[in-house]
C-alpha cells in the first residue's frame, strides 16, 4: 500500500493585530502575545497541532517585523520554515507561496492552513475535527473548517451547507456558498436556519490541487510564483523580493473557495474557538456576567462593572465608570468605551498619518 501523504501546517501570522493597540505593535504584535497564560496565540497554536503535525512539517508566513520573535517562541520549528513576505497581499498568494514551496520539498503532500491569532479553548476535541477535513484534501477536495455560529456575528464570514448540519460530526459535507459579512437581519436569519458555520480561516487541500486552482482564478498570481527558482537555490530570497510584491492583493475566501466546485466543510461542535478580534473579545472571554470586571494587574473598582483592565506593575483604580477599556503600556495609555474597541485600529491608522513610528 502506498504511504499516505505528510500532513503540512501553515500558520499565517502577518498581520498586526492593530486593534490591540496599544500593546500590540509591529515587533510584538497580537499573534506573539500572551493574552492567556504563559503561552503566546501562536505557540498555543502550535501546541494543539503537535498531535497530528510535528514541529519539522510547520511552516510559518509573517514580516521581517515579527520574525525575530516567532523564531525565539517557537524553537521547534526550523527557522528555513519561517518565511517573512516582502511586502503583505493578503492570504491567497501567501497560502499559494506555501503550496509552491511544498509541492517541490514533499511533492503529493496536505496542508492545512491555520491562522495564529486565534484561541480554542478545547484543543483535543479540535484536533478530531481536522482529521475528516485532511481526509476530504487527500481526496482531492478543498476543505474548511466552520464553527458554530453561537450568536448572530455580523464581523464574520459564514459558511452555507445545503441541509440542516449536525455539529461535531466527523464528516466532510459539501458546501454549498459562502457568505461574506452580513448585517445584523441577516445574521439572525443565518443562525436560525440552522445550516450556517462561522468561516474562521481554516483550509485544507492538497498542495497540488491548490496551485491548480490558482492558475485556474488567480493566473497572474499562479505564474509569478511558479517563475520563483528552487526553494533551496540562493537566489530564492531575491527573487522573492521582486516576484512577490507583483501578486495580487487578494484572500484565498474571494480569490479560491468562494469559485471552487471541489469545496467540503467539516462543522465543528463547540471548541471554545474565538478569533480574538478585539479587547472586548477579551472582557467576555473572562466575564463570567455582565456586571463582571476583567482585569490582568492590581485592580480596585469602586461603583464600576464591565470593564477591562490591562495595566500589569500598578495598581488601576476606578470610580463610577462603565464598560470601559483602560490598557497602559511604557509608552501609551488607551481608554476606549468596550463597546466600541473595534475602532481602536482608527488610533493605529491616525499615528501613521501623523509619522509617529516610534507608537507603532
Amino acid at each position: 500500500m502506498p504511504k499516505p501523504p505528510h500532513i503540512h501546517g501553515l500558520i499565517l501570522a502577518g498581520g498586526r493585530g492593530t486593534r490591540f493597540w496599544p500593546r500590540s505593535r509591529q515587533k510584538r504584535a497580537k499573534q506573539v502575545l500572551k493574552f492567556f497564560g504563559e503561552r503566546s496565540l501562536i505557540q498555543q497554536t502550535v501546541d494543539r497541532l503537535k498531535t497530528l503535525i510535528p514541529g519539522e512539517r510547520i511552516w510559518i508566513i509573517t514580516n521581517g517585523h515579527l520574525r525575530p520573535e516567532i523564531l525565539s517562541q517557537l524553537p521547534e520549528v526550523p527557522p528555513g520554515q519561517v518565511l517573512a513576505e516582502p511586502v503583505g497581499r493578503n492570504t491567497a498568494p501567501a497560502i499559494g507561496l506555501a503550496a509552491q514551496i511544498l509541492e517541490e520539498v514533499d511533492p503529493g503532500s496536505l496542508m492545512g492552513v491555520f491562522p495564529a491569532d486565534q484561541l480554542v479553548a478545547r484543543p483535543a476535541r479540535y484536533v478530531r475535527l481536522l482529521r475528516p477535513a485532511f481526509r476530504a484534501a487527500a481526496q482531492g477536495n478543498i476543505a474548511v473548517l466552520g464553527m458554530p455560529p453561537l450568536w448572530p456575528e455580523t464581523g464574520f464570514g459564514y459558511i452555507e451547507f445545503p441541509s440542516r448540519v449536525k455539529p461535531g460530526l466527523l464528516e466532510a459535507l459539501p458546501v454549498k456558498n459562502f457568505r461574506e459579512k452580513p448585517d445584523l437581519k441577516t445574521a439572525k436569519k443565518f443562525v436560525s436556519a440552522g445550516r450556517f458555520c462561522w468561516n474562521a480561516g481554516m483550509f485544507f487541500f492538497r498542495n497540488s490541487v491548490y496551485l491548480h486552482a490558482l492558475r485556474e482564478y488567480l493566473p497572474h498570481t499562479a505564474t509569478l510564483l511558479a517563475s520563483l527558482p528552487s526553494f533551496s537555490s540562493p537566489e530564492f530570497s531575491a527573487r522573492l523580493k521582486e516576484t512577490f510584491p507583483l501578486c495580487e492583493n487578494i484572500s484565498v475566501d474571494y480569490a479560491v473557495m468562494e469559485k471552487a466546485k471541489n469545496v467540503v466543510g467539516v462543522a465543528a461542535d463547540d471548541v471554545g474557538w474565538s478569533d480574538v478580534g478585539t479587547w472586548n473579545a477579551l472582557w467576555e472571554l473572562g466575564a463570567r456576567k455582565p456586571a463582571d470586571n476583567v482585569t490582568r494587574g492590581d485592580f480596585l473598582p469602586i461603583d464600576s462593572s464591565g470593564n477591562y483592565v490591562d495595566a500589569p506593575g500598578k495598581l488601576v483604580a476606578l470610580v463610577g465608570v462603565h464598560n470601559l477599556v483602560v490598557v497602559d503600556t511604557e509608552d501609551a495609555l488607551l481608554i476606549a468605551d468596550r463597546t466600541q474597541s473595534q475602532r481602536v485600529g482608527e488610533v493605529v491608522k491616525l499615528l501613521e498619518k501623523q509619522n509617529r513610528g516610534g507608537l507603532l
